[in-house]
């Protein structure tokens, strides 16, 4: 009865692990990607491709000294309501377009 209960045992573990890790894999490769609304400016300043796609396309705010050093822990729709004109709709849509370019890491 032992032998009987260990076997199946092994066949859940394999098919709870062969469910859960192709989930846990597609999430991580979405979290790896970046959001406008989702991802703080200090991650996407930190990200030399990210922080590119940031120079281009506002320059102004890259260039503010707020927004390197306070914006470090806001997202770029939370920023929106202080640069609304660099940071209107269309513009956060660009850089989300740019964004979904780079390669998951």
């Amino acid at each position: 009865m032992r032998d009987v209960f260990y076997g199946l045992s092994l066949a859940a573990a394999g098919l709870a692990t062969s469910v859960v890790a192709p989930t846990a894999m597609a999430q991580d490769a979405t979290a790896a990607h970046y959001s406008v609304t989702e991802t703080k400016v200090g991650k996407l300043l930190d990200d030399p491709a990210a922080a590119e796609i940031l120079k281009r396309l506002i320059p102004k705010s890259f260039a503010n000294e707020m927004f390197q050093t306070l914006g470090r822990d806001l997202t770029l729709a939370a920023i929106q309501q202080y640069e609304p004109e660099e940071l209107n709709d269309a513009n956060l849509a660009k850089i989300q377009a740019e964004f979904d370019k780079i390669p998951a890491k």
